[in-house]
């Protein structure tokens, strides 16, 4: 599954879809989904801004190709669909099943220490971005300056201690990549 993740106080939101405009004349919107099965939108019905506020409540929905076509209790007409368009749409992590055992949710990694080969704790996951080439960790490095980023893969982070608050991390030139001229 993907998912991204924000953190609201002490609340985890899940990103699991972004407003992409009208669609038709009628009120409905166009809504990207960023979920396994995009009709998983339907059922969660109230979807929240990044902020934790309502942002639209689904009352119907119909596949589309990147996602749904829905009719919302807060939009009535086309205007109001595109004055939406962009509106980033998150949902309770705590409103997700329990992942299967060896599974997780890719927010569940956020806070977590990566920690190198050593054990030596290098930062801390800040964010699971995915810019199109796969899921990527940010991690805001612990003796402090700009975060990094490092690619999610079983070469990279061999060990997930989620339930201890850590994984490991092991550098690409680490594991035999040579550093970019």
């Amino acid at each position: 599954m993907r998912w991204s993740a924000a953190v609201s106080g002490d609340t985890k939101l899940i990103l699991v879809g972004q407003v992409g405009g009208a669609f038709g004349v009628r009120g409905e919107v166009r809504i990207t989904a960023f979920t396994a099965q995009p009709m998983a939108l339907l059922d969660y019905g109230v979807l929240l801004r990044a902020d934790g506020s309502v942002g639209l409540t689904l009352t119907s929905a119909r596949p589309d190709k990147n996602g749904v076509v829905a009719r919302t209790r807060e939009i009535a007409t086309k205007e109001q669909a595109d004055a939406m368009r962009g509106l980033k749409l998150h949902i309770a992590r705590d409103r997700l099943p329990e992942p299967d055992e060896d599974e997780f949710y890719l927010t569940d990694l956020i806070g977590l220490e990566g920690r190198d080969p050593d054990g030596v704790v290098l930062g801390t996951i800040k964010a699971v971005p995915n810019f199109g080439a796969g899921d990527m960790l940010e991690i805001a490095p612990a003796a402090g300056g700009p975060t990094w980023y490092l690619p999610f893969t079983r070469e990279t982070v061999p060990d997930l201690h989620i339930a201890d608050g850590w994984l490991r991390i092991v550098r690409p030139a680490e594991v035999g990549e040579r550093e970019p001229d």
